[in-house]
């Protein structure tokens, strides 16, 4: 009896934590849309700002910082619904999972530090506006190692695979682990973990996380996120172009 109570109770376990999963990816793939949207509405401000529309480009701003709250609101529910999800056990009287979630959420939500006003995404957008008119200036009250840290800030945790040492945008099949987010090359890590007799610790350099082979995984954010790295790289390599060019100038000047 108590054999069949307790295979019942990991039936029922395990049944929540796939649950947990489909309800997981679908968040997922709002905070995606919600990526692309930022990015969007950036392109927009950024040509509004070239028109001198500044009134329109506040609008923007402002519709920005709500949407910015609603991706940190969809990844704080991530979180929440994967902590419920592990820490489920039956028991004797019928679970209220809303309370759970709720709960769980305003914890997470209390544990972040992250304000939509001073978020990275937020920063993005408000760097892409200033460098209309001011590229390669500091934003007032900052100086350019700040800019260098914010504008490549998100939950991309390293940029290089540290397998094959491939930068993250140039990985043929790029995953990430559920549990620590280091960022690999799909082949590369799976062939890492059977190597270690699947009881291998992350890779990367001082990450105390264990990784798994079916806890690395494609998320739908991985690839924008390493697309907005890619674009911000193309940006950053036309940026010095311009600035070798500057140099040069005067130099030229006086050999004629």
């Amino acid at each position: 009896m108590a054999s069949t109570s307790a295979s019942r109770s990991d039936g029922v376990s395990s049944r929540i934590r796939r649950a947990a999963s489909t309800l997981n990816s679908d968040n997922q793939l709002l905070v995606s849309d919600i990526r692309k949207a930022l990015n969007m509405m950036k392109d927009i401000a950024v040509d509004l700002e070239r028109d001198n529309q500044s009134d329109m480009v506040k609008q923007l701003e402002n519709a920005v910082a709500e949407l910015v709250e609603a991706h940190e609101n969809c990844l704080h529910y991530s979180s929440a619904i994967h902590s419920v999800a592990e820490a489920y056990r039956p028991g004797p009287e019928l679970t209220d999972f809303k309370k759970l979630l709720d709960t769980e959420f305003e914890k997470v939500k209390a544990d972040s530090s992250s304000h939509s006003q001073n978020h990275p995404l937020m920063h993005q957008f408000e760097q892409a506006v200033w460098n209309v008119h001011h590229a390669g200036q500091p934003m007032p009250g900052e100086e350019q190692e700040d800019i260098i840290m914010t504008s490549t800030e998100s939950s991309i945790k390293n940029l290089k695979c540290p397998l094959t040492g491939k930068h993250i945008t140039e990985l043929t099949e790029p995953v990430r682990s559920m549990d620590c987010k280091h960022i690999y090359e799909k082949n590369a890590i799976l062939i890492y973990i059977k190597s270690h007799h699947n009881n291998a610790k992350c890779p990367e350099s001082a990450c105390p996380k264990m990784v798994h082979a079916k806890r690395v995984i494609c998320d739908p954010l991985l690839l924008i996120e390493i697309e907005e790295q890619r674009t911000f790289s193309r940006q950053t390599a036309r940026t010095d172009v311009v600035e070798d060019f500057t140099e040069m100038e005067p130099h030229d000047e006086d050999s004629t």
